[in-house]
């Protein structure tokens, strides 16, 4: 049974539903704290789900064993219970997950938050790698990421500016889960995103403070879908938790308003 933190309601103004998509260890509680209120105080009817297995939701298999497609089918399910098909916002592998969804399924838009890009996760890996690899060969080994996460200096590192308080950053790791390691090999695969299957219009967004995803990777995300790549400047990973998390939602609105949405 998939969870579903759901506010708001469709007025007028913005007819079409949003539906919020987590990143890796993360869940639907990373939209709730700020975002879901926000979009639903604007009009908006605002939805974040829990992917299988994580949060409060369950799953048939073991999350190890969980698919990037599962989660592509936890989002087609709760997109197609909608009367109106939503804006799939994605975050991190989330926006992963919103590519391969966008690849087989109509949106009206979409919006890649600090995303893998479409060519996947490996150069993002490789550079984690580097910086600590006794900590790769361990997640390797186990299967586990969070004893490479929850230390607050590494969950900094990961998801937050240098500059983020501490305990913003320490409420973040104190939530943080393990992800299905499936799921991250899958995200290195040599096949990607097909972009050429996706024609719905996509707000490309990142931080300068990324640890994860470089702005290199951010312009590249929006080179491949023909638009403009918007930096955030003294931002990390988790642009929905940073201080400034307010700046990101605010862009997100006024390009929604912007096409009608």
């Amino acid at each position: 049974m998939l969870e579903v933190i759901d506010k708001g309601s469709v007025t007028e103004a913005h007819p079409v539903p949003l539906l919020f998509v987590h990143g890796s260890g993360h869940g639907a509680w990373s939209w709730d704290d700020h975002f879901i209120q926000f979009f639903a105080e604007r009009g908006y009817r605002a939805a974040a789900l829990d992917l299988r297995g994580h949060g409060t939701s369950t799953s048939p298999k073991p999350l190890r064993k969980c698919t990037i497609d599962d989660y592509v089918s936890d989002v087609a399910e709760i997109s197609d219970g909608m009367p109106i098909r939503p804006v799939v916002v994605g975050h991190s592998m989330g926006g992963y997950v919103v590519q391969k969804y966008l690849e087989s399924h109509e949106a009206p838009a979409a919006v890649l938050m600090a995303s893998l890009p479409p060519g996947g996760s490996v150069a993002m890996t490789l550079r984690r790698m580097r910086r600590h690899p006794w900590l790769a060969v361990k997640s390797t080994l186990t299967g586990r990421q969070l004893p490479g996460l929850t230390p607050l200096p590494l969950t900094r590192e990961a998801f937050f500016s240098p500059s983020t308080p501490d305990n913003v950053v320490a409420r973040c790791s104190a939530r943080l889960q393990e992800e299905s390691a499936k799921a991250l090999v899958a995200t290195m695969s040599s096949k990607g995103i097909d972009v050429a299957r996706i024609t719905a219009p996509i707000l490309v967004m990142g931080g300068e403070c990324d640890g994860g995803v470089s702005t290199n990777e951010v312009r590249a995300t929006a080179l491949a879908y023909r638009t403009e790549a918007h930096l955030f400047p003294d931002m990390g990973h988790d642009m929905m938790l940073e201080p400034g998390w307010r700046s990101v939602a605010e862009r997100v609105d006024g390009w929604l308003e912007s096409r009608g949405i």
